[in-house]
């Protein structure tokens, strides 16, 4: 029996519990905030005409903003503890960096809509693999044929994006 005939009954998920709904709410918010953040930092990089520039701007604001949250929220002690966090953690900086910097660079040149959809399937592509893989100490979860129509989707609207 192949994946495309699995009984109904089978692909049932359970009902959805608040807590995901209220996750998938913030996601889907966070969402709209990549699609406005390209555009906008895209504006400040023709403004101070260095789209690096800008890109390091940009992340200074992001810097400022999660600093006085981080004392606001009482959490500045996690500080203290970074010491001991192996290094290849804080890959995580460089790579929101590289974000920054590639979607701001490419809005002009690509639009607003082939981005983020590039931005998903680049995404959706990482995400099947660091599932999979169990990657980064998350529980392993089987790539199907479901999952991988979710990146074939989500690449032909790439090529609609450009019509």
């Amino acid at each position: 029996m192949n994946s495309w005939s699995v009984p109904a009954k089978k692909r049932r998920s359970k009902p959805m519990q608040p807590s995901a709904l209220f996750a998938m709410m913030i996601v889907a918010a966070a969402g709209v905030t990549l699609a406005v953040q390209a555009p906008l930092n895209a504006a400040l990089g023709r403004a101070v005409s260095s789209p690096i520039a800008a890109a390091t701007i940009s992340f200074a604001v992001g810097f400022a903003v999660l600093l006085v949250c981080t004392f606001l929220l009482g959490e500045a002690r996690a500080f203290l503890v970074l010491p001991s966090a192996p290094l290849w953690l804080l890959m995580g900086g460089a790579l929101g960096a590289f974000y920054v910097f590639s979607a701001l660079w490419s809005v002009p040149i690509l639009g607003v809509l082939t981005t983020t959809s590039l931005l998903i399937l680049g995404q959706i592509i990482a995400a099947l693999i660091i599932d999979h893989f169990g990657a980064f100490g998350l529980a392993s979860r089987d790539i199907s044929t479901w999952r991988i129509l979710s990146g074939v989707f989500v690449a032909i609207g790439v090529v609609l994006s450009r019509f």
